[in-house]
C-alpha cells in the first residue's frame, strides 16, 4: 500500500497504514497568543495616551507649528539616519537593520511626557510632538523603511511586510484618536484611564520581557553589536536632538522636551510590530532588540535627569537672594528667569517684591 494515500504529508513515523503525526507546536500557539495580547495592551496604552490630549492646546500647537516641525525633523529625520549608519557601521544582520530602524521611525511614548514634566520641559509641546509623531508614523514609517532599506531589499536578502507593519500601525492610530475624543468629552474619567495607561505601560515591558524570554529564548543570545547599538542610538537621540532644537532657535527648556521626544521611543509599538510582522525564526534574531533599546534608553534619560536637578538646585543656589520681610524663602534673579524659561518659580512675584531685594 502507498503510505502516501493513508497518510497525512505532515507524519513523522509511518508503518504501513499506521501513521504518527507530531503534536502541534506549543511555541506557536503561544506565538499567537502572545501576538494577540500584545496588540490589546498596546491599544489600551495608547488609548490612555489620547485621554491626555486636549483639543485646544493640541490644535493652538498645529496653528503655531515651529517647535512641532522641529520635533518631526528629529523623529523622523534624525532617527532613522542614525539607525541607517549604524546599521552600516556595525554590519549587523539586514533583519537586525530593520529592526534598529523600525525603532527609530517609532513615535515618542508616554514615558517622555512623564520625564518632559520631571525636568521643566514644556508639557504641552511634548505632549503636541508625541500624538503627531503617532499619527504622521502611520505614513512615515513605511516612508522611512522604503528609503533606508532599499540596498537589502533589492538584493534579495530580506522582504519588508508593509501589510502587517501598517495594520499595526492603524490599530496604533484608531486609539489615541478615540481617546482624544474621550479627553474631549469627559476630562475626568479620561485622567484615570490616563493613570491605569501608565501603570499599563509598566507592565506591558515587564510582560514582553517574560513571555518573550521564554518563546524565544536564544534571542537573547546575539552579539554584543546589538547591545552596543542600543546603547549608542538613544544617546544619539538624546543629544541630536536637543543641539538641533537649540539651533533652530528653540528655548532651553523646549530643547530638552525636543530632546526627550526623539531620543524616548516607543518600544512598546516596536515590540508588538516585530513580534506581528516576522516568522518565529526571523524573531529569534531580532527580538530583544526593543528591549535593549528600552532599557538603555530609561538609564540615559535618568542619568540626564540627574545632573539637571544637580545642575538646577546648584545654579539656583548662587543665584538667589532673600526678599526683605519674607523670611529665609530664596527667590530666584528675575533676569535669570528671562534666560531660562525652564526654570521658572511656582509663585509669581509682584514688582514691589522685586524692589524689595537687596
Amino acid at each position: 500500500m502507498n503510505n502516501s494515500t493513508v497518510c497525512l504529508a505532515n507524519a513523522t513515523v509511518c508503518n504501513g497504514t499506521s501513521c504518527v503525526v507530531p503534536e502541534e507546536d506549543f511555541n506557536t500557539t503561544l506565538s499567537v497568543v502572545l501576538s494577540t495580547v500584545l496588540t490589546i495592551l498596546l491599544s489600551l496604552v495608547m488609548f490612555s495616551m489620547g485621554c491626555n490630549v486636549e483639543t485646544k492646546k493640541f490644535l493652538g500647537h498645529v496653528k503655531r507649528p515651529w517647535g512641532i516641525c522641529v520635533g518631526f525633523l528629529c523623529q523622523f529625520g534624525i532617527m532613522p539616519l542614525t539607525g541607517f549608519v549604524l546599521s552600516v557601521t556595525f554590519d549587523i544582520l539586514p533583519i537586525q537593520a530593520v529592526v534598529v530602524l523600525i525603532m527609530g521611525c517609532c513615535p515618542g511614548g508616554t514615558t517622555s511626557n512623564i520625564l518632559a514634566y520631571w525636568a521643566d520641559g514644556d508639557m504641552d509641546l511634548s505632549i503636541s510632538m508625541t500624538t503627531c509623531s503617532t499619527l504622521l508614523a502611520l505614513g512615515m514609517m513605511p516612508l522611512c523603511l522604503l528609503i533606508y532599506t532599499k540596498m537589502w531589499v533589492d538584493s534579495g536578502k530580506i522582504i519588508i511586510p508593509y501589510d502587517k507593519i501598517g495594520i499595526s500601525l492603524v490599530a496604533l492610530v484608531v486609539p489615541v484618536s478615540i481617546g482624544m475624543f474621550v479627553n474631549h468629552r469627559w476630562p475626568h474619567k479620561a485622567k484615570i484611564i490616563l493613570k491605569i495607561g501608565s501603570i499599563t505601560g509598566a507592565l506591558f515591558i515587564v510582560f514582553i520581557a517574560v513571555a518573550g524570554g521564554v518563546l524565544y529564548q536564544s534571542a537573547w543570545i546575539i552579539e554584543p553589536k546589538l547591545w552596543i547599538i542600543g546603547t549608542i542610538f538613544p544617546l544619539a537621540g538624546y543629544s541630536l536632538g536637543f543641539f538641533l532644537a537649540r539651533i533652530a532657535g528653540q528655548s532651553w527648556h523646549r530643547c530638552r522636551t525636543v530632546a526627550l521626544e526623539t531620543g524616548m521611543q516607543n518600544a512598546q509599538l516596536c515590540s508588538t510590530i516585530v513580534q506581528l510582522s516576522f516568522t518565529t525564526e526571523e524573531l529569534n534574531l531580532i527580538f530583544t532588540f526593543p528591549l535593549i533599546y528600552s532599557i538603555f534608553q530609561l538609564i540615559i534619560a535618568a542619568i540626564f535627569l540627574a545632573l539637571y536637578v544637580a545642575y538646577k538646585k546648584y545654579y539656583r543656589k548662587d543665584n538667589m537672594e532673600l526678599p526683605e520681610g519674607k523670611g529665609n524663602e530664596p527667590v530666584p534673579e528675575s533676569s535669570f528667569q528671562k534666560v531660562n524659561e525652564g526654570f521658572q518659580p511656582d509663585e509669581k512675584h509682584t514688582p514691589a517684591d522685586q524692589k524689595e531685594k537687596f
